[in-house]
């Protein structure tokens, strides 16, 4: 597959992301701006909760009625203060949010006890109205092992989450094809309708193509929209523009099809 294609593939299923504790108004400003391309928009713009309203007018001003709002919960430690995550997840829902990326208490996961992970993402998926999707993030660098990751997607799938999100990109390894293949595996053997979202560190087309190219293999070449697969990234959209956009070498290693 050309990297033209490739890159208009991955175009709708970007979660565009800024989560900055640095980010401004007109930072927000021109992620929407970057959101309005020529070739299409992202699935989503995925900012902290303050910049909610901010993000959702913005979109509504310029016609992008399609790019949903996502925002984060528990983030970036995933801690254990299940009143935490409650407040968090409800302040969101309450300014918009169309998508709430919840961390996972993962060290809870480390040691063994799942029942607490279990118990807080349970109450904060019955805080979250239909349609809003919750996305749950389970650290999957931190969990490291293939057991660890596959335990923590389980109970992530079992308590309902509508995706399964690698990693928070704020700790040393993020995302990576071992552990996205793990995590589909469990989704394909779960048999339920949930999606896969990998995050952190995936920056160019080549990047993303070796995602796409696992997730084919395992879910099928179907799966790949929005409802089911994105990318969490800040730095992918430059890439896919500058490829859609004729800036490339098509002899050149780094824009290899897959």
């Amino acid at each position: 597959m050309s990297p033209e294609i490739t890159a208009s593939r991955c175009l709708p299923l970007i979660d565009l992301t800024s989560l900055n504790v640095t980010d401004t108004p007109a930072a927000i400003e021109r992620l929407v701006q970057q959101a309005d391309t020529p070739f299409g928009q992202p699935a989503a713009l995925c900012v902290y909760p303050e910049h909610i309203f901010q993000a959702k007018q913005l979109l509504r001003q310029r016609g992008l009625s399609t790019v949903q709002i996502a925002t984060v919960t528990n983030f970036p430690d995933g801690s254990s203060n299940l009143q935490r995550a409650l407040d968090e997840t409800q302040r969101a829902v309450a300014a918009g949010a169309d998508e709430i990326d919840l961390v996972l208490p993962y060290r809870e996961i480390l040691t063994g006890n799942y029942a607490a992970a279990e118990a807080l993402v349970r109450q904060v998926r019955e805080v979250c109205p239909s349609p809003l999707k919750l996305k749950v993030i389970i650290e999957s660098g931190i969990l490291e092992t293939p057991e660890l990751i596959a335990g923590a997607s389980d109970l992530v799938i079992d308590c309902g989450a509508d995706f399964i999100k690698t990693s928070t990109g704020k700790v040393e390894v993020n995302a990576t094809l071992d552990a996205a293949r793990v995590m589909l595996e469990r989704i394909k053997l779960s048999g339920q309708r949930v999606g896969f979202k990998a995050a952190g560190g995936i920056r160019t087309v080549t990047d993303a193509a070796a995602y796409l190219e696992l997730a084919t293999e395992i879910m099928g070449e179907q799966w790949l929209q929005p409802e089911s697969f994105r990318f969490g990234a800040s730095g992918l959209l430059a890439d896919i523009q500058r490829i859609l956009e004729g800036q490339h070498d098509p002899s050149s290693k780094d824009e290899s099809s897959y």
